[in-house]
């Protein structure tokens, strides 16, 4: 369920696993333009398709009515908006949900929002995490993915699934933790990228990462206790691939601002959705409950929403770090 760049790396790993699968995109036009090319039009241009393998349709209820297990992938900012042309239940389906973002609105990470809005079964529901780029899994490039349920049978038999040559699986069952863990990184990426726009280098960078691990640590141990290994793949390694990797689309947007462009300016020229921008605020608005020191969540958001200096805001910030 979704047409951009980690839909369509999702699709190339299914593809070498799987005969047969439905592919949902939103516009017929993209779907008659990837036909005829054999790959998506607007990303990831480079990856070829069997296109015998592929039931392609625009008809989200079709795409529901007819598949199993459902694979969304779309930015969170737009899953409300595709699901209101939905009819079909879902409560008898298996939810794989690779949204790495919180639903605006409702403040809800997706597992939570399919359960309340949809009634789907928490057993039935499992979460995709990272450390992961679409772009590197398009060049076949050895990946990592995590699958958190907490149904653990069903985790390992998704997690099979997409175990490929050059994708290897783990399973957990921190769905919480994951899905948090998942939209923080997003936004102290785009810290790192002003960081790095600001001409702070690979040294400050360090213990910025270090830093931004306890205030992710401190968050979602406080939302959802448990007993879980922060600095694992699942979180430490996600936060570190968003912070650093050129394909990040975070990274690329907080640079921008740290080079002087406003924030709607850099929102224009981004071909692809930040989705840090829409998760800074969501988690700002969750933690009014929760009250958790976040002193570079505060900053990103001050920055972001309220108009504030980059170069000023972020200096203070550096004054809190050990």
């Amino acid at each position: 369920m979704g047409g951009g760049s980690w839909a369509t790396a999702i699709a190339k790993i299914i593809s070498s696993t799987q005969s047969e699968f439905n592919w949902y995109m939103r516009r017929p036009e993209q779907i008659e333009e990837f036909k005829a090319l054999k790959h998506n039009p607007s990303y990831l241009t480079g990856v070829k398709f069997d296109l015998d393998r592929i039931n392609f349709t625009h008809d989200i209820n079709e795409v529901a009515e007819k598949s199993d297990t459902l694979i969304f992938a779309t930015p969170s900012p737009f899953l409300k908006q595709h699901l209101q042309k939905l009819n079909t239940p879902l409560k008898d389906k298996v939810i794989l949900s690779a949204i790495k973002g919180i639903v605006p609105d409702e403040n809800m990470i997706t597992s939570e929002y399919f359960t309340k809005f949809h009634a789907v079964p928490k057993e039935n529901i499992v979460v995709l995490g990272g450390p992961c780029h679409a772009e590197e899994v398009a060049l076949e490039r050895l990946s990592y993915l995590t699958f958190a349920s907490i149904n653990e049978e069903l985790a390992r038999t998704v997690a099979k699934t997409f175990a490929t040559g050059f994708i290897h699986t783990t399973t957990i069952q921190d769905v919480i933790g994951l899905e948090y863990a998942s939209v923080l990184k997003n936004v102290y990426a785009i810290v790192s990228g002003m960081c790095h726009g600001l001409k702070y280098g690979d040294n400050f960078q360090a213990i910025f990462i270090c830093n931004a691990l306890e205030e992710m640590k401190r968050f979602i141990h406080t939302v959802s206790p448990a007993d879980r290994k922060i600095h694992t793949s699942a979180y430490l390694g996600d936060i570190l691939v968003t912070a650093y990797s050129r394909y990040s689309r975070n990274r690329i947007f907080g640079t921008m601002i740290g080079k002087g462009y406003s924030v709607k300016t850099a929102q224009l020229e981004m071909e692809m959705i930040a989705e840090g921008y829409y998760g800074a605020k969501c988690i700002k608005e969750i933690n009014a409950q929760y009250k958790v020191e976040m002193p570079i969540l505060n900053t990103v958001h001050s920055i972001l929403y309220e108009q504030k200096s980059a170069v000023a805001v972020i200096r203070k910030l550096t004054e809190t770090f050990v």
